[in-house]
């Protein structure tokens, strides 16, 4: 006997296209995941080279050394993922807003966080620890009642909170000066966080490929369940 689509569910034109946005979020992702890779190669390659007999530079009480070549590089290639950076948030947080609201009509219940939490939930200290992994659990689990959590949404989150504790995320307060000051003296833990920011960005396609994939198959049971009942 065919599931019944619950009479508080919205139809199926009340639903939103997702597999656009979520082709533009992998590709966000992915190119998100090679700016960092970049970084990782020039914070070897400043390790490699030395710091400078001037010192580090940010010299202290506002006085700032002429940088070198390698190290103004390294301001570009972080500018550059910085940009990257922004794109991926705009483009993943449209994939996400597209899903959550596919999810409260599936389900025709409301979302357990409200929406100010879609941006929120990321930048606000010790909620950012936990509320954007609810936020995508929340959405499977309405959007595809039933299904099992995909394991790529834990992989994806833990390596993305590995990343932040390392101090090196997106979400980092350094100055990029700072960070090639690190890089000569530590440049061990920059990588280990670099690292795990590549990997977090490589379980988060894996992760929106499948939500993606739970929910669309759940869209294409309501809207078979719509035609029966319109036959």
């Amino acid at each position: 006997m065919n599931d019944q689509i619950p009479q508080s569910a919205s139809s199926p034109s009340d639903l939103r296209p997702v597999l656009w946005t979520a082709r533009c979020a992998i590709a966000a992702l992915g190119l998100t995941g090679v700016a960092w890779l970049a970084r990782a190669v020039w914070e070897t390659r400043l390790a490699v080279a030395g710091q400078p007999a001037s010192g580090p530079p940010d010299q202290g009480n506002g006085n700032h050394r002429e940088l070198t070549s390698l190290e103004n590089a390294y301001h570009v290639v972080n500018t550059l993922g910085g940009a990257t950076v922004v794109l991926c948030a705009l483009l993943f947080l449209s994939w996400l807003w597209r899903v959550r609201d596919n999810a409260r009509a599936l389900s025709g219940e409301p979302a357990r966080y409200s929406w100010i939490w879609m941006y929120l939930g990321w930048i606000l200290p010790i909620a950012n620890l936990w509320i954007p992994r609810g936020l995508i659990v929340d959405i499977h689990r309405a959007g595809a009642p039933g299904r099992r959590l995909p394991s790529s949404v834990n992989w994806w989150w833990g390596l993305w909170l590995i990343g932040l504790v390392g101090g090196v995320g997106v979400l980092s307060e350094d100055t990029t000066d700072e960070i090639i000051a690190r890089a000569y003296t530590d440049v061990g833990m920059l990588l280990a966080a670099d690292a795990a920011i590549v990997a977090a960005a490589v379980a988060a396609v894996f992760m929106v490929r499948a939500v993606t994939a739970a929910q669309l198959e759940r869209m294409a049971g309501v809207g078979a369940g719509a035609g029966t009942g319109a036959a």
